[in-house]
């Protein structure tokens, strides 16, 4: 048996949809009370109401469970809101450990993020060996991310079969509700972005990421951590490949990064007004500006991870966000 949480998310749709075309029978799905299925209505998949914050929930849906991939939780680009993520990542990675404890499962894999891990300065490069520390790294998102992490590694350490994977930033097709990056690619598509800052970051295709975490399961070690990044992509070229792909005009106005940090307490004001959905606030921009260089060699190495160009996952992308109607 196969456990997914955060099934209908942009991972765990691919995720299962993978497992399904490789002939995975006994694929179970939790989610949420009220939550929409339609994104995995295609495959033979058992659905089991629960939440990470529901203990209970989980011990019933991870009953006879081989292997559970754990990648319910919130992402976030806001600078604050350190409580609520804290509840849903950090908390609800902590019933995950005890349901796993309390059910027998074979292993578990943790879905984390790079931002779980300590950034390292301009110049070096981003690898496994760099410490998982929430005091050292930066907002409340890559703190949750890391007081998380450190729990799996210390359950690990305990006894429990888990590995970890740490994502750099996800993008790709079949984002049904469009991540931030996603938000962004439509935004572009659409020609509603006038203007960008200098800076880049390291994207790896959802697809790849999908591939990574079934590696993970298949040929991880226990207590170990892989890095599934990508390519390195600027701001600017991002943008500029995106309105060459959806046939509109790209933006070109570049807006100093030290005039944007000046005037980034008034960004949320603005989205507020507008009642649009943040494609930037002052975390993304440091994050943007910040180095994006990192490595997967460990990852290739051990688990055979073989990522995409970061161009051929923004054409795949903006191709079906037309097909959806949503360029």
């Amino acid at each position: 048996m196969i456990v997914v949480t955060g099934a209908t998310g942009l991972v765990g749709n691919v995720l299962l949809h993978d497992l399904a075309a490789e002939g995975t029978t006994g694929l179970r799905a939790v989610v949420r009370r009220g939550s929409s299925t339609a994104v995995l209505s295609d495959i033979d998949i058992e659905f089991v109401e629960g939440d990470v914050l529901d203990s209970d929930s989980l011990l019933r849906a991870f009953d006879g469970a081989d292997v559970v991939y754990h990648l319910a939780g919130t992402v976030s680009i806001a600078s604050g809101g350190y409580k609520q993520l804290r509840k849903a990542n950090v908390d609800g990675t902590r019933n995950v450990l005890v349901a796993c404890r309390q059910a027998e499962v074979g292993r578990l894999v943790y879905a984390s993020s790079v931002h779980a891990l300590v950034r390292q300065p301009h110049g070096t490069c981003l690898t496994e060996t760099v410490a998982v520390d929430p005091d050292q790294v930066h907002g409340a998102y890559d703190r949750t991310k890391a007081e998380a992490t450190r729990l799996v590694l210390q359950a690990a350490q305990e006894g429990l079969d888990a590995v970890v994977v740490y994502p750099s930033g996800i993008l790709g097709p079949f984002d049904h509700r469009p991540s931030p990056t996603g938000a962004a690619i439509v935004a572009c598509g659409r020609g509603r972005i006038g203007a960008y800052v200098h800076g880049g970051y390291n994207f790896v295709d959802v697809r790849d990421v999908a591939q990574g975490l079934m590696a993970a399961a298949a040929k991880g070690r226990s207590g170990e951590g892989y890095l599934l990044t990508g390519d390195e992509i600027s701001v600017s070229d991002l943008l500029q490949t995106v309105a060459r792909l959806a046939g509109t005009r790209p933006p070109r106005l570049r807006l100093p990064l030290g005039f944007i940090k000046a005037v980034s307490p008034l960004i949320p004001v603005y989205y507020w007004v507008s009642r649009e959905r943040p494609l930037f606030t002052s975390y993304s921009l440091e994050v943007l500006s910040s180095n994006c260089r990192m490595s997967h060699d460990k990852a290739t190495r051990e688990l055979g991870f073989s990522p995409r160009p970061v161009q051929e996952t923004l054409e795949d992308a903006v191709r079906w966000f037309r097909e959806q109607g949503m360029i």
